[in-house]
């Protein structure tokens, strides 16, 4: 499971009395099909994996692979504790996802080496692919990066820590290893809003990255990547400046807006997905009103670039 491209990562929406609303989600879907991402991440971070029950899981995973109907892979979250990630993994594998996104475990900080343990643990429940998500307690070191190479079923690092430099030193450890599989083992950059660190990213290697705008302005998402690909520094500068920057400063001023700030983003351009589960909170109207302000200025940039 190699990947290339952009990533999209759907959000999951809920109704009013707090369900999990399929038809909405479906539909979401199908507009993020439309904006031709290499593959779905369903159920992960910004679709709120913590906030679900394993039949909320299912339902998402299964609705996921049938809307999918192979037009591209379907990726689906599991983490948690060892046998809590097992347990959902199994599911997505039963609901006939194409591969896993393993989230870092529960609060619990080990080494890189009990890492790799915990990360075998789970992929021994299935044969689907799996990628690592390094963040947070979950951090990988060189020797750890090439024990997962003999792991046969996990095929790359999702990172989300944003240590360019340590990143680095996994790539070339893996690239440069000899080992059998060094060729077609990815490396996703995974940061939040992780535009801003793509060029950094490429420069080291690592070329695929989520999209979270993908959520909720296809339109900017998906020309950033188009001027990324053809190496326009102009372009990437302007939506830079004129979109990215001022969203990012705008989602940092409250913790969990990652999230929540996407959902009402995607209430913008027209699709309700709800409320945010706690204990994210949702966006300020006066924030909403900010985003909204960003989107205009963001799509009267993109209106000016040529391609």
């Amino acid at each position: 499971m190699r990947l290339h491209g952009l990533l999209s990562f759907p959000l999951t929406p809920f109704t009013a009395d707090d369900k999990v609303d399929l038809a909405v989600f479906a539909d979401h879907l199908e507009q993020q099909i439309a904006a031709a991402p290499a593959a779905l991440f369903v159920a992960c971070g910004t679709g709120e994996f913590t906030a679900l029950a394993l039949d909320e899981y299912r339902d998402l995973v299964a609705t996921a692979v049938r809307v999918a109907d192979g037009r591209l892979p379907v990726v689906s979250g599991c983490g948690g504790g060892p046998r809590m990630a097992r347990e959902f993994a199994l599911a997505a594998a039963e609901c006939g996802a194409d591969g896993l996104l393993l989230l870092p475990p529960y609060l619990v900080t080990s080494t890189p080496g009990g890492l790799v343990e915990h990360v075998r643990y789970v992929a021994a429940a299935t044969e689907l692919p799996l990628v690592v998500y390094q963040r947070a307690n979950a951090v990988l070191d060189e020797a750890a990066a090439l024990a997962l190479l003999d792991l046969p079923t996990v095929t790359g690092i999702k990172d989300g820590r944003g240590d360019v430099d340590a990143m680095l030193r996994l790539v070339t450890a893996v690239r440069t290893s000899g080992h059998p599989r060094a060729a077609e083992f990815g490396f996703l950059n995974g940061l939040p809003t992780a535009e801003l660190s793509v060029q950094a990213y490429r420069a080291i290697g690592v070329e695929c990255y989520s999209s979270a705008v993908l959520c909720f302005a296809p339109d900017l998402a998906t020309a950033f990547h188009r001027a990324v690909e053809r190496d326009d520094r102009e372009a990437i500068q302007l939506l830079l400046a004129e979109f990215y920057l001022p969203l990012v400063a705008l989602r940092d001023r409250v913790p969990g807006y990652a999230v929540a700030l996407v959902k009402a983003g995607a209430r913008l351009a027209g699709l309700d997905l709800g409320r945010v589960r706690p204990p994210l909170v949702d966006a300020s109207p006066e924030h909403v009103r900010e985003l909204a302000a960003i989107l205009a200025r963001g799509r009267a940039a993109l209106a000016t670039v040529v391609e």
